[in-house]
């Protein structure tokens, strides 16, 4: 029977079924931005720029820690909502039981590889000396507190799986007022400085994860494993992370070339560093919308390609590339003519006309290209959910390449500017290759090609293949005369 959280995205109107799982996203983005931001806006307003550039000169890294945890807790959702598409509901629990225990050792790896080299890895993006060791604090917290992160996301990711975009929103509200007032009696009340920004982040995603499960329990039965979903199954968890690697690794390549561009902003000094990270903050106004527009059609295809329904898959993108087209041209367009009063949000303008100048530039940039951006989360997502996540992992490498690339050979000509075009390039590079590769899969949903394999889970397929191979074998030992005929017959019914 469908509980009333439940939107099944595989039969009815599509325009409907995808603006209602759309407008909480929507709602989560705005909010995702202010909870992003709380940490900036507080330290960037006591401690002017110097210590809003201690957070912001560890943004690369911190995106290249979680976004690979991101990806992959996204990846393994999307296995989740096939079998939700596919009224696999035993494969659904199963699905949720070995997410959570490979999620479980990511985690543990996650913070064995990255607290010990956090200073190093600071010191070869050029931090500044004078917010080194701030910076230092900042990521470390975050790091200790790895598992909030990765089981608040998962969660959230499996409620997304069955349809249901308005329980995550309730959760990321919750966990917004409560960085913002941890940010607030951390650092204001107790003088915690940068670290106390760091744990009101930490804390406010444990405390949210924690409300996130007890709601699975007690409003999600399909959520919850039973004891003997909890046998570990290495093929099942293969086909779990033949999905969420490519999608973690590409995460992953894409932070490599921020982390790039960041060395290469750092070089400029503390002014531009805080003038980026403002510019970036603010871009993430256009950016968060189109990125939740991309977890909806990922959701979307995903459950449709397990109900064998491509021709919704095709007319899902169709509808989501309106919708990002108007986007992206009215927030452009906003961002563009509003970025002053933006950047006054993060930096003094008045006390800070360098600052403010250089953070209105990177939006100039980066606003002009937002269509592409646009499609690039598109094409993504939906390829992604079709488990296909070969094309936008390699799109990944592209961008990582065009990234680096531009990053280092525009900035001796063009200076900061030229750094900040790094951006918008590697956009145009990735979003070729993954509209390359939709546009290729998209044909053989008229052969039918992609139908056959939709049709059923692979791990069916695979059996499929290994009992023709087995019924292969038999007639060929009979032809050699070493099997009596009868072994050929069928089983009577």
């Amino acid at each position: 029977m469908k509980k009333r959280y439940e939107i099944n995205m595989t039969k009815g109107p599509l325009l409907p079924e995808l603006l209602q799982f759309i407008l909480p996203l929507m709602l989560s983005s705005m909010l995702q931005i202010a909870f992003n931001a709380a940490d900036l806006i507080v330290v960037g307003r006591f401690g002017r720029p110097h210590s809003m550039a201690a957070v912001g000169a560890t943004g690369a890294l911190t995106f290249l820690v979680f976004g690979f945890f991101f990806g992959l807790t996204n990846g393994f959702a999307v296995i989740t909502a096939q079998r939700f598409g596919a009224k696999d509901y035993d494969g659904v629990r199963r699905s949720v039981a070995v997410s959570t225990l490979l999620g479980t050792a990511a985690t543990g790896l996650g913070m064995l590889v990255s607290l010990p080299f956090i200073e190093q890895l600071l010191r070869l993006m050029n931090t500044p000396d004078d917010i080194l060791a701030n910076s230092v604090v900042y990521v470390a917290a975050l790091c200790w507190g790895t598992a909030a992160t990765v089981f608040y996301n998962l969660l959230s990711c499996f409620i997304r799986a069955l349809g249901d975009s308005w329980t995550p929103l309730l959760f990321l509200v919750i966990a917004t007022f409560l960085n913002i007032g941890l940010d607030l009696l951390f650092i204001i009340t107790f003088g915690m400085g940068i670290a106390g920004a760091a744990w009101a982040t930490v804390l406010a995603q444990a405390l949210s994860a924690l409300f996130c499960l007890l709601y699975i329990r007690r409003r999600f039965p399909l959520l919850c494993p039973r004891r003997e979903d909890w046998r570990f199954d290495a093929g099942f968890a293969w086909e779990h992370l033949r999905v969420a690697l490519p999608m973690a690794f590409q995460f992953s390549i894409t932070a490599i070339g921020v982390l790039v561009m960041q060395e290469e902003i750092n070089r400029f000094g503390t002014v531009t560093i805080a003038a980026f990270t403002a510019g970036a903050r603010i871009e993430q106004l256009a950016v968060q919308p189109m990125f939740t527009l991309g977890i909806a059609i990922a959701t979307f295809a995903a459950q449709n390609y397990g109900a064998r329904r491509l021709d919704r898959v095709r007319t899902g993108v169709t509808q989501c590339t309106l919708i990002s087209v108007a986007w992206c041209i009215v927030s452009g367009i906003a961002l563009a003519l509003f970025s002053r009063p933006l950047v006054g949000i993060f930096i003094p303008v008045d006390s800070e006309p360098v600052a403010t100048a250089q953070a209105q530039n990177y939006i100039y940039m980066t606003a002009a290209l937002f269509i592409i951006l646009g499609q690039l989360f598109i094409y993504r997502n939906v390829l992604q959910g079709i488990g296909r996540s070969f094309m936008p992992m390699m799109a990944g490498g592209a961008e990582l390449v065009v990234r680096i690339a531009a990053s280092i050979l525009l900035a001796p000509v063009f200076g900061y500017l030229g750094v900040f075009w790094a951006t918008p390039l590697a956009w145009v590079g990735a979003t070729a290759l993954l509209a390359a590769a939709y546009f290729t899969v998209s044909r053989r949903f008229d052969s039918g090609t992609e139908a056959g394999e939709a049709e059923r889970p692979r791990s069916r397929l695979r059996g499929f293949r290994r009992d023709r191979l087995r019924l292969y074998l038999l007639r060929l030992r009979y032809r050699l005369g070493l099997l009596p005929t009868r072994a050929l017959k069928q089983p009577e019914k």
